[in-house]
This record gives C-alpha cells, sequence and structure tokens, in this order.
C-alpha cells in the first residue's frame, strides 16, 4: 500500500510521526511524507524517508495564495495515487481532505491535534474566521476516519455537526518513546522549573513570568526556565523584547530551542504548562516519562495526562497566584516531588507509549481498509 502523512512543517513529522513512519515501513507500506520545507526535511531524507515539498503558510489567509496551495496538493495526489492519507494540524486537515476527495482518493485519516488560535483565542478575527472554519472542517471532514487527542475537542465537534459519532476515534497524542524518555535521579542545587512549549502568550507564559516572580518575591529560591522560541507565524507569538526583559530581570532564564528535549526534563524538578487550550500537550508526556511532578492548568489537553494531586497539580488557567502556590508545594516537599515522578511515569508507560499510540492509529487505518469490523492492527 502507499501512503502519505501530511503535516504543516517538517519539524512535526520528525519530531512527533517519526515512529508510525518507521512502523508503516516495517509492516511494507510504500510511504510518502509531505510538508512545507524547514530545517527537518534533509533530516527526514538522510533517514532514508521520501519526503516532498508543499508550499503551505500555517498563518496565510490571501485566496489566491491558499487556492494555489490546494491546487498543488490536489496535483500530487493525483500524480502519487496513495491508496491512504492521514493529515495532522488543521490547515492540513482541511487542504488535505479537500484535495484527496477532488483526486478521487476515498482512504482518509484526519489527526484533530488541537483547536487552534480561531478557537481559543478571543478578537474580531477570529469571531469572524470561527464560522469558516466550522464549515470547512465540515466539508473536509465528511467520509473520513477522524482522531482526537481529547474528548473536549471530540464533543465540539460532534456537536457543531461537522463529524458524527461514527467516524471518530479517540487517540491521545502521538506517543512518547519510553525508553528514549526516562526517569534519572534529581539534580543537586536550587529547584528548576521548566516550561517547554512555543512561546506564546496562548501557552501561560505570561502566567509563568508572574508566579515566578511571586515566589522569587517570597524569598523561595528557585529556577525558572522557558524551552522554546516565539512563533511569528502566530498571532500569540510573544515578543523576543518580552522574553529578554524576564531574562535581564532574573524572572526567567531563556534556554531557547533545545535539541536535546530528554536532558532538559532529567535537569527539572517540575515541568509546568500553564496553556489555555491543548489537543494533548506532548511536553508534559514527555516530562511524565522522564519521571517528572508536572503543573498545568485544568484544561483539555493537560487534565489527560496530569491527575490532580497524583502526579501533579492542576490550576485555574491565566491565574499566575494558583500556578505559584501549586509550584510551591512540590517545591517545598521533596518526597511529595519524588512520588509525583513515580506516578507520572506509569501513566506513561500504561498510556501513552508510542507503540499502543501506533498501534491504535493502524488499527484506525485498517477500519478504512478492510472494513469496520477489523480486528488486528496489521495490514
Amino acid at each position: 500500500m502507499k501512503i502519505i502523512l501530511f503535516a504543516n512543517t517538517d519539524w512535526y513529522l520528525y519530531n512527533f510521526r517519526q515512529k508510525l513512519a518507521e512502523l508503516l515501513i516495517k509492516l511494507k507500506n510504500d510511504l510518502l511524507l509531505v510538508s512545507p520545507a524547514g530545517n527537518y526535511a534533509n533530516r527526514l531524507l538522510a533517514s532514508g524517508y521520501e519526503w516532498k515539498e508543499i508550499e503551505l503558510s500555517r498563518s496565510g489567509i490571501n485566496p489566491f495564495k491558499e487556492i494555489r496551495v490546494l491546487i498543488q496538493l490536489t496535483r500530487l495526489y493525483q500524480m502519487e495515487r496513495p491508496d491512504l492519507v492521514h493529515h495532522f494540524t488543521s490547515k492540513c486537515v482541511i487542504y488535505g481532505s479537500i484535495a484527496a476527495k477532488l483526486a478521487g482518493i476515498t482512504r482518509i485519516v484526519n489527526s484533530v491535534t488541537g483547536m487552534g488560535f480561531v478557537f481559543t483565542k478571543k478578537n474580531v478575527m477570529t469571531f469572524i474566521l470561527k464560522p469558516f472554519v466550522n464549515f470547512f472542517y465540515k466539508i473536509a471532514l465528511k467520509n473520513s476516519r477522524v482522531i482526537f487527542q481529547n474528548q473536549q475537542d471530540m464533543d465540539y465537534f460532534i456537536s457543531h455537526q461537522m463529524v458524527k459519532l461514527s467516524q471518530c476515534a479517540l487517540i491521545p497524542s502521538s506517543g512518547v518513546d519510553i525508553d528514549k524518555f526516562h526517569p534519572t535521579p534529581y539534580q543537586n542545587g536550587d529547584p528548576l522549573i521548566v516550561l517547554p512549549a512555543r512561546m506564546l502568550w496562548d501557552k501561560g507564559i505570561g502566567e509563568f513570568a508572574g508566579a515566578a516572580n511571586i515566589l522569587k518575591n517570597k524569598g523561595i529560591k528557585a529556577r525558572f526556565a522557558l524551552v522554546g522560541t516565539p512563533d511569528p507565524g502566530n498571532p500569540s507569538s510573544i515578543p523576543e523584547s518580552m522574553l529578554e526583559q524576564w531574562s535581564s530581570s532574573g524572572i526567567t532564564e531563556n534556554w531557547g530551542w533545545q535539541e536535546d528535549m530528554v536532558s532538559v526534563y532529567q535537569k527539572a524538578s517540575i515541568v509546568c504548562l500553564p496553556s489555555y487550550r491543548e489537543g494533548l500537550a506532548k511536553g508534559l508526556i514527555e516530562a511524565a516519562a522522564c519521571g517528572r511532578a508536572l503543573v498545568a492548568t485544568d484544561i483539555p489537553g493537560c487534565r489527560e495526562v496530569v491527575r490532580n494531586g497524583i502526579n501533579g497539580y492542576l490550576v485555574p488557567p491565566k491565574q499566575a497566584v494558583p500556578l505559584a502556590e501549586a509550584i510551591e508545594k512540590i517545591i517545598e516537599d521533596k518526597r511529595l516531588m519524588a512520588r509525583m515522578g513515580k506516578e507520572s511515569r506509569k501513566i506513561a508507560e500504561r498510556d501513552y507509549s508510542v507503540e499502543k499510540i501506533n498501534r491504535e492509529t493502524i488499527f484506525e487505518y485498517n477500519k478504512l481498509i478492510i472494513g469496520e469490523n477489523a480486528k488486528k492492527f496489521v495490514y
């Protein structure tokens, strides 16, 4: 069988779906990866994957350019003639599904990996865009298998009649390599609280800086590290000047992009994500696999990983004070921190191993290939 995986960045394919790609090839499939070009395309090619570029802009809204992308993608599908296509992230789901239907492809799998800024941010632009996005989702998702990462997102799409329940599957995240991401003993020195994410206001970066400032003013010795970079293509991106201001004031450390996230988590005492909305937070799953206590907001995409009082704490979104209080509880009680870290590892092993997630994904492929009564995770 020939399968295409289409995502909005080569980084996403390399970091989130490479294990799925490995498995599909192991199962004797002909695989093509498709995305815009970036810093990871050469890595994919060097790893032996076939990859092709689509000139997709994640934030573009120029209708002429967007139609050109749709035409380019349709031609690619017509030329490659895949037996099955799998799309990841909002724009790829919509454009990929429409292109697949125009190209006569009937086996379509769509992963809704999050709601995106149109649904999480409230302003005039998103108010205008949301009905159009809902409409195009409804067209795109028709007659496809749709994978959601959390129950709330699935319920939203069903309640707004964008999908039928019979189309849907719930597969939490893209999984984590529990051998690569593994626990190590906590390091000596002041506690290190890490926030791994794109530097977006919607990730709760402002609240994290606020919590750090509160705790430092109380005389609590701890370090607060931001790990990630701004995303200029996202309207919620934080200016570099603000990150530099926090850093120069001693509130946070600005670590920027880190290639080796395993070592980042293993240096951390707590991993924190005060986001406003997630599909299912990959950083929390990776940190859980590394046996770290977690603090996150009580929102879809975070509460699935963080079990309040068990492996961390859930706090209200957009509030720095409860966030600071939760962090303080953990760093002031080393036994609690260690217990929560052990529980995190158990949750990662049980619920989020990449092998389990990929088996469930291929099961969804089988429903399109051999019918709804598919029982096995092989072709």
